[in-house]
């Protein structure tokens, strides 16, 4: 449109000044005498038919000489020419553009090529007939005419220039898998290829054709007002579609939580989502829904945490109480173990963490703590069963003993509680 605006401000000499002034005295008399109404600016198609069938050429050819007509031929020659040389040019660059990767440059120019040489017929045009020539009454419908060429050759370019922005969004969402980024590209070259469309039209029925478009634009408020209402369910979703695709709250293959449904994403389309649970199931939530409630995204955490309790018996001494901390502390810097187990998120280490925490009435407790990365769910589990078992190996060979749920510990030092292995021994032999 700017382009457009421009295009007549740098013709506006040629098409603001009114041509029937300059024709002869005798000439202007005869028009003057001409039955009103009979050049007039056309209201419909109707009336520039008319006008079209009551042009008299006969008129133009007297009221202009020949050396008029002949700089008004070599201007539109050249216009011509200028248009098929540039459209060349530019496919030429287009090519060139094309064979070294330069898709957006491509497009540029590729698209620039025809509306360039309509522009520029356009303005060979427009100068040759409104500065060489003069065309009484009918100037004003030429002009209307040139303009609407114009107007015509800037939407062309506008409407090739739409596959750039298809580019983009297209490299920005290449690496996401998502079919709601997929569909993305061609919904958004559609919205602004109408767009365009609506607005050329209104913009030609307004400025070209001087009709006022204030009733159009009632109508399609009232319109969109009613589609809206009707369809609202449907724009909810695709509002919450929106909402997804700029908050990126969680991407195709990351595991989430929501209202109970564990599982991981398996497409996030305009309406709804879809989960795989880890049951199998296949959950599909709406996105008007979905973007309203808590969400855990399991998938973006940095590291698993893992919590656990070592449970010693309750009459344990204090000095093997000590003694299993530094076994525990001494399993987790293992070759082997600790390797997973010390992930650093920006410069913070997240070391293990053993402490004797607690005294329970059958037992005394040990907590470790420890940071597993990277959070992959299956290694994480197989590297807690090799911890596990080096624990119980560990504990083994110093002569510690794991406390055991409802059994009643003896106080430390019993003398009953050292010989119960022994009489135990007797009894099975």
């Amino acid at each position: 449109m700017a382009i457009a605006i421009l295009a007549c401000g740098w013709f506006g000499p040629c098409l603001s000044w009114t041509p029937a002034q300059e024709l002869q005295p005798e000439q202007a008399a005869q028009e003057q005498s001409a039955p009103a109404g009979a050049f007039d600016l056309p209201e419909s198609l109707d009336q520039a038919c008319s006008l079209l069938q009551n042009i008299q050429l006969e008129r133009l050819f007297q009221a202009n000489s020949l050396e008029s007509w002949l700089a008004a031929l070599v201007a539109i020659t050249v216009g011509l020419v200028a248009g098929k040389s540039a459209a060349t040019v530019l496919a030429w660059l287009g090519r060139r553009f094309e064979r070294r990767g330069w898709a957006v440059w491509q497009h540029l120019v590729v698209g620039l090529a025809g509306p360039a040489s309509l522009f520029l017929l356009a303005a060979g045009l427009a100068t040759g007939t409104l500065s060489f020539l003069k065309l009484g009454d009918f100037a004003t419908f030429w002009q209307r005419t040139l303009l609407l060429v114009f107007t015509i050759s800037v939407l062309w370019y506008a409407y090739d220039l739409v596959p750039i922005a298809e580019l983009m969004v297209r490299r920005l969402t290449t690496r996401t898998g998502s079919v709601l980024d997929q569909q993305l590209a061609p919904m958004i070259r559609k919205i602004l290829r109408i767009f365009l469309v609506v607005m050329g039209v209104l913009f030609i029925v307004d400025s070209v054709f001087d009709q006022d478009i204030g009733a159009w634009l009632a109508g399609l408020g009232i319109a969109g007002l009613a589609v809206s209402l009707a369809a609202q369910d449907s724009l909810k979703s695709l509002f919450g579609s929106l909402t997804i695709l700029v908050d990126r709250p969680f991407r195709v293959g990351e595991r989430i939580v929501y209202a109970g449904y564990d599982g991981t994403i398996e497409e996030i389309g305009f309406r709804s989502t879809k989960v795989r649970t880890v049951e199998g199931h296949l959950v599909t939530i709406p996105n008007s829904v979905i973007v309203n409630e808590p969400i855990q995204n399991i998938g973006r955490r940095p590291h698993v945490r893992r919590a656990f309790n070592v449970a010693i018996p309750s009459g344990t001494p204090r000095a093997r109480i000590a003694e299993a901390i530094q076994i525990l502390r001494r399993v987790l810097a293992e070759p082997g173990i600790r390797e997973p187990i010390h992930p650093k998120t920006g410069s913070d280490e997240f070391v293990p963490r053993v402490h004797f925490n607690e005294f329970n009435a059958e037992s005394l407790n040990i907590q470790v703590v420890y940071w597993h990365s990277p959070p992959v769910y299956w290694d994480y589990l197989e590297h807690a069963q090799r911890l596990n078992l080096r624990i119980f190996e560990a504990f083994e060979k110093a002569g510690i003993e794991f406390a055991s749920p409802g059994r009643k510990p003896s106080p430390a030092g019993d003398s009953k509680r050292q010989q119960a292995p022994e009489l135990l021994e007797k009894e099975l032999r």
